[in-house]
């Protein structure tokens, strides 16, 4: 063991403290859209702060510093699209859910194409959220073999189960209260560390300046060179990024989620809205932290250990981080790897349950007051399966995650466009346009040097233009004889 037993202690108290917690939320549920919207109850800044945690992963804590401390502040250039995406999902998909009573992102493409475009999203869905959770619960092992010494097979255990257990029985409102609570341990965690590593670099911030100048531009943030091939470029960061939150946050039913969850249009708009700052200072936040690691290497060597950036800050956790402290970090990283696959969980529940009516007599995209005995078995079926994923090794994690999103996520956002823009859209060309879109983009992922950061403006643009052709072809053919 390399962490002190007090260190310790902090953890498994976190572990305990929130897995009662989130447990204690099954009192009052009586239907559905308690168990998957929490009954619209909870106030926009706990959804402001459940869509972070959400939008946080373990990918994020431990491989953002990575990207800084192998390279600069480039990635910023993504997040300032993801702000931008926000006010234009504000605009033109929160009006669309509250429309009506909708309980998935798909139910509004059942709505618009039918029951056939609704399930192949859903699908889809249901196999990208489950592989990119995997990559996320297995970056925890990362964390705990650092800490522990040990494999990553028993951190994943103790994460799938105990997250398992306060989600089967809590529901929508266990995700987003604990959210809350997750997301301000991690935060205290992370800014802990930055005044740390502040504390213990000789001269403080302005050796940190210093050394990063002479090192090639660590603090460098802005490219404005136009390249399909490089992934942080200004155009990349700005259209990439606008697109891959777009798509994330407007068709990915693990945050729309949270969005339907919210009392009214309003405060589903201020939730998100409020969530665009706090991402962009939070990321701000951990690529600094790994610039500041890169500086204190080179006064007290930190090696990754087999040349894995991703270990760099845990690394540093557990070697340099005073007892209590380093308890707190490890603690923070157990909750934002427990929040998203709470989150994930309940999402792939009810997207199981609503869009394939896995409640009998209940498909279609119906839900109504039925027992959550289901509901809950659901559950639990996934989080073996996410627990199983989380044993798979991934290579780097961060890249990993976003890569298996966004060769998806431009088919999905390309079909909730055609649907919204294009009135003469038929199901059966959505679905030859959904189609089209997720194989052209596996094209371009294998077979093209295209940056990763452009994979949803081009699927969008594919999708929407693929199913516009194939709605028009098939208007225009003649009836069969």
């Amino acid at each position: 063991m390399r962490i002190s037993p007090f260190d310790l202690a902090i953890i498994l108290l976190y572990l305990a403290g929130v897995t009662l917690f989130g447990a204690r939320f099954r009192r009052g549920q009586q239907n559905l859209r308690d168990y998957f919207l929490g009954g619209c109850t909870a106030p926009w800044w706990a959804l402001a702060c459940s869509i972070v945690a959400t939008e946080t992963s373990t990918l994020t804590i431990i491989g953002t510093p990575a990207l800084a401390y192998s390279g600069n502040l480039g990635f910023l250039q993504l997040v300032m699209g993801y702000l931008l995406a926000r006010v234009i999902l504000c605009v033109v998909f929160i009006p669309q859910y509250f429309k009506g009573e909708f309980y998935t992102a798909y139910q509004l493409l059942g709505k618009r194409f039918g029951a056939r475009m609704e399930r192949a999203a859903a699908a889809v869905f249901l196999a990208t959220r489950a592989l990119g959770e995997g990559v996320r619960i297995s970056a925890v092992g990362k964390v705990v073999s650092v800490a522990l010494g040990t494999g990553a097979r028993a951190s994943v255990a103790i994460v799938a189960a105990l997250t398992i257990f306060y989600t089967f029985q809590g529901g929508m409102s266990a995700v987003i209260w604990t959210d809350v609570m997750q997301f301000a341990l991690y935060l205290a965690g992370s800014l802990a560390a930055f005044f740390l590593l502040l504390h213990k670099i000789p001269g403080g911030w302005a050796t940190v300046t210093q050394v990063a100048v002479v090192s090639g531009g660590k603090l460098h943030v802005f490219d404005f060179a136009f390249s399909l091939t490089q992934s942080y470029t200004f155009w990349s960061g700005i259209l990439g990024g606008t697109f891959l939150t777009m798509a994330s946050h407007g068709t990915d039913q693990t945050m729309v989620q949270r969005l339907l969850s919210a009392r009214n249009e309003r405060d589903s708009q201020r939730a998100l809205l409020a969530s665009g700052v706090i991402i962009f200072a939070q990321f701000a936040l951990f690529l600094v932290i790994g610039v500041m690691l890169f500086v204190y290497a080179r006064h007290a060597p930190l090696v990754a250990p087999g040349g894995d950036s991703d270990r760099i800050f845990p690394e540093f956790i557990v070697r340099d981080m005073p007892v209590g402290l380093a308890g707190l970090a490890l603690a923070a990283i157990f909750a934002v790897a427990m929040s998203n696959a709470s989150g994930s969980l309940n999402s792939l529940a009810s997207c199981s349950v609503i869009d394939f009516g896995a409640i009998a007599g209940h498909g279609g995209g119906q839900a109504s007051a039925q027992p959550l005995a289901r509901s809950r078995r659901i559950t639990l079926a996934w989080g073996v399966i996410l627990g199983l994923l989380g044993l798979v090794r991934w290579g780097p994690v961060l890249i990993a995650g976003l890569t298996i999103a966004s060769i998806v996520y431009g088919a999905l956002l390309g079909i909730f466009l055609l649907g919204m823009w294009n009135r003469r859209a038929t199901e059966n060309g959505a679905l030859a346009g959904f189609v089209a879109g997720i194989a052209a983009m596996i094209a371009v992922t294998f077979l093209t040097p295209l940056a990763w950061t452009w994979y949803v403006l081009t699927g969008t643009i594919f999708t929407f233009a693929a199913g516009s052709i194939a709605s028009l072809a098939r208007r225009s053919s003649p009836p069969s004889a």
